[in-house]
């Protein structure tokens, strides 16, 4: 199968530190090529990932993140390499809705930010003529009437990550500097259970760096340490010598990459129940899912959990192997869908109701 991936120009694939889509295509473009098939990567020309690239786009700009400009010249650039593939797999927002695309070349998209009333509009639209995947049964579940191809969750490329012994003596905060992360509630939190917190977090735009200098930093005490943005090695280093990540997520998080990033280092987890994390962590087996109030109970408890069975979970669920193929699974639906009844979204909807465990 001759497969076109399209990730938007901001970040590198994979990225140097922040960008969790970035991420998880990099991961799923080498296992698509291990898998035997021939991948092409529209992405920043910067990227280096060890996949055939397109030609002709330009590096990556981070400081032009979310820009709609920006985001379009992009667009059009990919589309118009993209004429020999089998399929397009797009992982930009603005895609789908382009209306010069190569003929005859079915696409898929994924939803890899919230799914709410406002970005429904557009995926409702899209689904006229392009398969949509959700990146948990959560975030389906966000607005039913969207019409869903599969649901899909994130995998890893396990090579990269090893298993961490676990004996630092800290818990671990990894995530983006706002208020939805629920680092305020990390520190409350590991405070509270007596354990230091050190704490790893993007911090670009002006809004976290107001936040954090507004909120964090007055009320980081010598308990708490702020490393700043890790890069990949780094951050699984502090991962894997955590005795816990503690993720005490504020809001309904499509995925949460962070948490089987750490159980893929041995370290169990204790979260909030909100987004898709009961879909990722096994209660008393992986970590402990609770009430703000409740997780500084269950942070000794975690620290007793094998780590061994931490990183089985993810092998045996959230690897690239089986997220790739889970998505071949689905182009192949796709092009025989798209080749025998024409565009239309109707046929590519299959809901995929398997659930992590």
């Amino acid at each position: 199968m001759r497969i076109g991936l399209i990730v938007g120009p901001w970040f590198t694939v994979p990225p140097e530190k922040y960008g969790g889509t970035e991420r998880v295509v990099d991961a799923l473009a080498r296992a698509l090529s291990d898998a035997g098939h021939d991948v092409l990567l529209a992405a920043s020309s910067d990227s280096t990932c060890p996949v055939p690239q397109l030609d002709g786009l330009g590096p990556s700009r981070p400081g032009e993140l979310g820009e709609t400009l920006s985001e379009l010249e992009h667009i059009i650039k990919a589309y118009a390499g993209m004429a020999e593939v089998d399929i397009i797999h797009d992982h930009t927002l603005g895609g789908p809705l382009y209306g010069h695309r190569p003929p005859g070349v079915p696409v898929v998209t994924t939803i890899h930010g919230p799914l709410n009333e406002q970005s429904a509009v557009l995926y409702r639209a899209m689904a006229s003529d392009t398969a949509v995947i959700a990146i948990s049964h959560c975030q389906r579940s966000r607005v039913p009437d969207v019409p869903m191809s599969a649901v899909i969750h994130h995998g890893l490329d396990l090579s990269t990550v090893s298993v961490g012994s676990g004996s630092g003596g800290y818990a671990c905060f990894v995530g983006r500097m706002c208020p939805d992360k629920g680092l305020m509630e990390a520190v409350g939190i590991a405070r509270e259970a007596g354990i230091p917190l050190r704490i790893a977090a993007k911090m670009h735009a002006k809004d976290e760096q107001r936040f954090y200098q507004e909120v964090v930093k007055p009320a980081l005490g010598p308990q708490e340490e702020f490393l700043g943005e890790l890069a990949d090695p780094e951050k699984y280093q502090l991962m894997g010598d955590a005795a816990v990540l503690i993720n005490p997520i504020q809001w309904h998080e499509p995925f949460g990459l962070v948490m089987i990033e750490a159980l893929a280092t041995g370290t169990p987890v204790i979260a909030t129940p909100m987004g898709a994390a009961p879909e990722i962590i096994q209660h008393g087996k992986t970590g402990f899912l609770g009430d703000v109030h409740q997780l500084a109970g269950f942070v000794d408890a975690a620290t007793k959990l094998s780590r061994a069975e931490c990183r089985r979970a993810v092998e045996g669920y959230f690897s690239a192997g089986r997220m790739a193929a889970e998505h071949l699974e689905l182009y192949a639906r796709v092009i025989e869908q798209f080749k025998g009844k024409g565009v239309t979204g109707g046929p590519y909807v299959k809901e995929n109701q398997r659930q992590a465990f």
